[in-house]
């Protein structure tokens, strides 16, 4: 049989590799001090044998290891003696899952409490949601819309902008601990995916907003996917994942948000600002701003966790809030879109000849 974990990765004694995860210590019935000190016996047996030996042995030792970790019997790990790949915020102290190289191991651990746990289910279960309602959406009778197949597809955009980055989310949120390779390709998604968010988000509020203006509207969407396509390639390079970099990861986004600026207040100009914040919905798409810009700021500052270190490593950390914020956000921009469509509905397919509307 394969030799204890006990003596090199159970807890934190002299013998404990500093870079390995802790498993949980079995209980052992009375008796077993003898095979201990035989173990121990071992282990001074280990420092004499050849270097082809050693090799062996650890090799033996760390096969048992990734075995464990496998059936998941591992240990949450402190901060200070995760690899560097897997350090990203230094102000949640406790918590973090260690390297696991299994994918079934990873997606396993969605239902462990770790610092990722809450991260991973608020975007899985906001996925499933605009998922839900996505289909709901699409399978709507024909008579509600003034153009059923062209609007069912502009606000299918939006629904598959929020359905891929929540997705991509929770995913990288999932499998990152897998190794440091993963990790960099799922983050590329991660990012890549709120790109598409915001992006999609333009698509269905563009269509409405600049019904009878073609012109303008189709010289917005060009924009917003030029700077799309912007974001997702710097998002490409490694050194963008970087803890250093959080701050411009957050700007980059937020730039791209921002972006809507201009179509918004030619909007405005062009519909006054009574018309636009009540049948142009222009509150729901300054809530729907200050819910991403506010997400965005606190996981750039990492608040709360900056004040409260080692109080927050599970619940309510700033990237915790961060995606309820983008879920909340979605939310508020659907419910928008959704009643500048039925307003377009009951005023029919005619246009005024000074609106955009």
């Amino acid at each position: 049989s394969l030799p204890s974990c006990d003596g090199y990765c159970v807890g934190l004694t002299s013998r404990c590799p500093s870079n390995l995860p802790l498993i949980n210590r079995r209980e052992r019935p009375e008796g077993e001090g003898k095979e201990e000190e035989d173990e121990r016996g071992s282990d001074e047996g280990f420092m004499g044998m050849t270097p082809l030996l050693q090799a062996h042995h650890a090799m033996e030792r760390m096969e048992e290891f990734v075995h464990k970790v496998w059936e998941g019997r591992w240990r949450v790990m402190p901060h200070d003696v995760l690899p560097d790949w897997l350090k990203d915020n230094d102000f949640l102290l406790h918590g973090h899952r260690p390297p696991m190289p299994s994918f079934r191991a990873c997606f396993k651990s969605i239902f462990r409490i770790h610092t990722e746990t809450g991260n991973i289910w608020t975007h899985l279960l906001g996925c499933l949601f605009f998922l839900c309602l996505g289909l709901m959406y699409m399978f709507r009778p024909n008579m509600s819309f003034v153009a059923p197949v062209q609007e069912k597809v502009v606000i299918g955009v939006f629904f598959l902008g929020a359905v891929l980055c929540l997705s991509f989310s929770w995913l990288f949120h999932t499998v990152y601990c897998h190794s440091e390779g993963v990790s960099r390709v799922f983050s590329k998604l991660d990012y890549s995916g709120i790109a598409f968010l915001i992006m999609g988000s333009f698509v269905p509020w563009l269509y409405y907003s600049f019904y009878c203006s073609p012109h303008p509207r189709f010289i917005y969407l060009i924009v917003v996917c030029i700077l799309g396509l912007a974001a997702i390639t710097v998002s490409q390079c490694d050194f963008f994942a970087t803890p250093q970099y959080r701050g411009v990861r957050a700007g980059v986004f937020v730039g791209l948000g921002l972006s809507g600026v201009v179509p918004s207040l030619h909007f405005v100009i062009s519909e006054g600002l009574i018309k636009a914040t009540t049948m142009g919905q222009m509150g729901w798409l300054l809530l729907m701003a200050t819910l991403y810009i506010t997400g965005a700021c606190l996981y750039a500052a990492r608040i709360p966790e900056r004040f409260f270190p080692g109080k927050c490593d599970i619940w309510f950390h700033s990237h915790q809030l961060f995606h309820i914020l983008v879920v909340a956000g979605a939310f508020v921009h659907f419910h928008g879109v959704s009643n500048l469509q039925e307003f377009r509905h009951q005023a029919g397919g005619g246009c005024a000849a000074d609106g955009t509307l």
